[in-house]
């Protein structure tokens, strides 16, 4: 039972015990078993107590606060509703387990001090939460700062590496630019409210060319921070160069306080929302989607596949939530609330499975000292647990049922396929062209995930030193079952989430589905029965009698006897690691079909060459036509601006003085 002043203060007491143990690890700075085996597995117990204080709180009212903290006129105003308990349950569901794992990946150094890495871990999940957490403008930036500094510092855990540092400078350029574009938001919204709140905000939403403004500014600040086109290129880069809880994290959390903040902003403190701002979102999240999926699977790189893959489900999230604006726009509550809750599941999922692979692929890194999906292969046999728990993962996330991804996939192609229900002609003949581009999406989305566990854990090592590989520790073991639980538990038992949801859909404009939902007890039918209906315990069954039935078969056929035998090899005795099928030939159909997408270098080899070598690099191509000139940009004006501090104290006397000059001369009559 919950007291009787609600979830808020426990919530709150939880992220300041975040704080605690990050000033905690600030002390114990060179103590690498005590923050490994103390903080980090005690961060992990405060994130399984956040999902349940959360979770209970699905049911409560909404519940406010005023914290006398802030300067004065500004105090930090925080109210917990059903939108935002369901992203802190996500927050402290998945930092459970990553924190878990965390204390395991941590018993070794990671560049710098352990204490200060547990110091910006922490303060990252508490700034996470504030985030979810704030009712007002001011709170809002004030944590969503620390949450991109917080991350900044994790990012740039091993800061003498020099493409570490230049992956951390490029995130922080683009989350600045990302907040400029939120404050101006916020300022657009707070004119037409008459307050830095946001319950006045909510009560008088800016009208016409004012809120089309706003909403354009929240997109690019919300799509930075998620990766949307064209600011996704720091994504891929930021990635690889976080330690692997750290990319967890980032990609399981962080990116869903994104889509937290277009939820709160689009569908809650702007009122009722446009058609064009669905249409917008929808292109641009599809968009994303396609390309994000296309990218990852050609990817080379272990951590940069797992990146443009989270770009593809953020691309997805993004294209529900513009389906759920038309909707409205269209006065279609029922629907707008399929697609918000598909956007909700989906989130939830891709948390767990997404935070699960990066988890995994950081125990492949120790374990083998490589990322390089050229260098990998057989860890199956070395790593069993590892490899049985990523497979989880990788068929969750490659929307395979009866797991938690297909749940969210069927659900949102369930949102697309009842758009003739629409008054709008136009749309009515271009959302099922979508819908078939969400298909295309998933299928490549499988096939990327077939090419990532088939490459990493199955067939013989490409390397000799492979065989050396031991699988992960207890507490990284800990810590990915966990997250393969939630992967299953969500998949097999989705009704319960679905019926919680509702105070969300009904605070964002949508009805709520526990009225059709409630009629069923192990059957989903989101809309009506005879519409669609999905069961997952059934198709579990279905999946375990044909296993079941198979096996049965071939030990009656074969007597119960097994016998070994080489595989056939084409006549071809010598059989090596490198007659396997690569990352790069795998990806070589995806990279044929979709080439202009790509920007290929291809170094060829002479004929007089005697080792002769042949190379394709793949480069994004929409981030060096957009995102590297202004990148450039900032840097050339970054060394002009250096330029003026010389360190002098008489030329900052001739700039004062100038200035005054200047301003004497303008302000004269």
């Amino acid at each position: 039972m919950m007291p009787a002043l609600g979830a808020l203060p426990i919530v709150l007491a939880l992220l300041g015990a975040w704080l605690a143990l990050g000033a905690a690890g600030l002390l114990a700075l060179e103590r690498q078993v005590f923050v490994a085996r103390v903080l980090f597995p005690l961060g992990a117990a405060l994130g399984a107590a956040l999902a349940v204080c959360a979770a209970a709180a699905l049911a409560e009212p909404p519940q406010s606060l005023v914290l006398p903290l802030g300067p004065p006129g500004l105090p930090l105003s925080v109210r917990l509703d059903g939108l935002a308990a369901l992203f802190l349950l996500l927050l402290g569901g998945v930092s459970a387990g990553v924190s878990c794992f965390a204390a395991g990946y941590f018993a070794r150094r990671e560049g710098a001090p352990p204490g200060l890495i547990c110091l910006a871990y922490h303060l990252f999940l508490a700034a996470m939460g504030l985030v979810l957490l704030a009712d007002d403008a001011y709170s809002f930036m004030l944590a969503w700062e620390t949450m991109a500094l917080a991350s900044f510092f994790l990012v740039i855990t091993n800061d003498r590496d020099a493409e570490t540092r230049g992956a951390a400078f490029l995130y922080l350029l683009v989350a600045h630019v990302g907040a400029v574009a939120l404050l101006a938001c916020f300022a657009v919204v707070a004119n037409a409210g008459g307050g830095l709140g946001f319950a006045a905000m909510r009560a008088q939403p800016p009208a016409g060319d004012a809120a089309t403004l706003a909403f354009t500014l929240a997109l690019v600040g919300f799509g930075a921070k998620a990766g949307l086109l064209p600011l996704h290129g720091w994504l891929p880069e930021a990635h690889p160069a976080a330690p692997s809880p750290v990319s967890a994290l980032m990609s399981a959390v962080m990116l869903k306080t994104a889509l937290y903040g277009m939820l709160r902003v689009g569908l809650d403190l702007l009122g009722a929302p446009a058609a064009g701002w669905g249409v917008a979102l929808l292109a641009l999240g599809l968009g994303s989607a396609l390309y994000g999926v296309i990218y990852a699977a050609v990817q080379v790189d272990m951590k940069r596949l797992l990146a443009y893959s989270s770009i593809e489900n953020l691309g997805l999230m993004f294209a529900g939530v513009g389906l759920a604006m038309v909707f409205e726009a269209h006065g279609k509550p029922t629907f707008a609330a399929l697609a918000l809750c598909a956007v909700l599941f989906q989130a939830l999922a891709h948390a767990l499975f997404k935070s699960l692979l990066f988890s995994a692929t950081g125990a492949v890194l120790h374990a083998t000292g490589e990322r390089n999906l050229g260098r990998l292969g057989g860890l199956m046999r070395y790593m069993p647990q590892v490899a049985w728990l990523s497979l989880v993962g990788a068929l969750t996330s490659a929307g395979l049922p009866p797991l938690a991804g297909f749940v969210a996939e069927w659900l949102l192609l369930q949102g697309f396929l009842f758009t003739p229900e629409l008054p709008d002609s136009f749309l009515n003949m271009l959302i099922p062209v979508a819908a078939a581009l969400v298909a295309l999406i998933a299928a490549l989305a499988s096939y990327t995930m077939v090419k990532f566990f088939g490459v990493v854990f199955l067939g013989r090592p490409r390397e000799p030193a492979l065989t050396a590989a031991h699988d992960a520790s207890l507490p990284e073991r800990l810590g990915l079952a966990w997250l393969a639980a939630g992967c299953i538990a969500l998949g097999l038992q989705p009704l319960p989430l679905l019926r919680a949801l509702d105070d969300s859909t009904r605070m964002l404009g949508a009805e709520a589905l526990s009225a059709t939902l409630g009629q069923h007890t192990w059957l989903v039918a989101p809309v009506a029965v005879e519409r669609a209906s999905y069961a997952p315990l059934l198709v579990l069954l279905g999946v375990g009698a044909v296993f079941a039935l198979t096996f049965l078969g071939v030990r009656q056929l074969f007597h119960g006897r097994a016998r070994r035998a080489a595989p056939w090899d084409c006549g071809f005795p010598l059989q090596t690691a490198r007659m396997q099928d690569t990352a790069e030939g795998f990806g070589m159909p995806i990279r044929q079909i979709f080439e202009p997408f790509f920007h290929l270098r291809r170094e060829l080899p002479s004929a007089f060459d005697r080792a002769p070598r042949y190379r394709v690099t793949l480069e994004d191509r929409a981030w060096r036509a957009l995102s590297l000139p202004v990148a450039r940009g900032v840097e050339a004006c970054t060394r002009l601006v250096a330029h003026l501090q010389q360190g002098r104290i008489a030329l900052y006397l001739l700039y004062s003085f100038a200035t005054l000059i200047a301003l004497l001369l303008v302000t004269m009559p």
